[in-house]
């Protein structure tokens, strides 16, 4: 479900009214959070790392609105519920694109990443279809062979995209903790970066006291 947001009252009408109408209106920060205890938790509890950081990644999303703002038709709206659309691996060393609906219970997603995973090995090419394509997604990327600094997306500036999209590095030693990089890029008519450091915020919490 999804509810049009009236620009008349809206205290983003100008920032969306302005960076709307750039050519690339998409800024990107990246970050490193810090997954020394969710990595041992998930460890111990024979858990996917990766599972678990992306159900807290798309639960820490869903709790930020301006995560699940969009623009359809020119015009701002807001989900009740975002997914996640995330690239996974294939053994042939290429990757296809996915549709993980959210679920609060962490057993639950886990299995549909699982689902994902399968289908994705059992097909070829991108694998883009309407539900890949969808606009009440978030596009995630992971990288786990490079701990990044900076990251660009590859985009068509003549289709107006306003899904934000969320990249995992590969974590590395720091001192006594293990850190791994987070790059979020997004349309800066819908949200700023202390909307992204609320994300990063709620993110770092749910894997520093990692709990299913």
């Amino acid at each position: 479900m999804k509810s049009a947001i009236d620009l008349n009252t809206w205290n983003r009408k100008e920032h969306f009214e302005f960076f709307n109408n750039f050519d690339e209106p998409f800024f990107g920060i990246v970050a490193d959070i810090d997954c020394t205890n969710a990595l041992s938790f998930c460890r111990e509890n024979q858990y996917s790392f990766f599972h678990f950081y992306l159900y807290q990644s798309l639960r820490s999303a869903n709790q930020v609105e301006a995560f699940r703002y969009r623009i359809e038709d020119g015009k701002p709206v807001v989900y009740d519920v975002v997914h996640a659309s995330s690239t996974i691996s294939r053994p042939d060393k290429t990757f296809g694109f996915s549709f993980i609906p959210f679920a609060e219970s962490f057993s639950e997603f886990s299995e549909f990443v699982k689902m994902e995973t399968t289908a994705v090995a059992a097909s070829p090419g991108l694998r883009l279809n309407e539900n890949t394509s969808r606009n009440d997604v978030i596009h995630f990327s992971v990288l786990p062979w490079i701990s990044f600094k900076g990251l660009t997306h590859a985009r068509h500036f003549q289709y107006r995209d306003s899904v934000p999209k969320i990249t995992f590095g590969k974590y590395y030693q720091s001192g006594n903790k293990l850190l791994m990089p987070v790059s979020v890029n997004a349309h800066h008519g819908l949200m700023d970066a202390l909307h992204v450091s609320f994300f990063l915020d709620k993110l770092e919490q749910y894997l520093k006291y990692p709990s299913v």
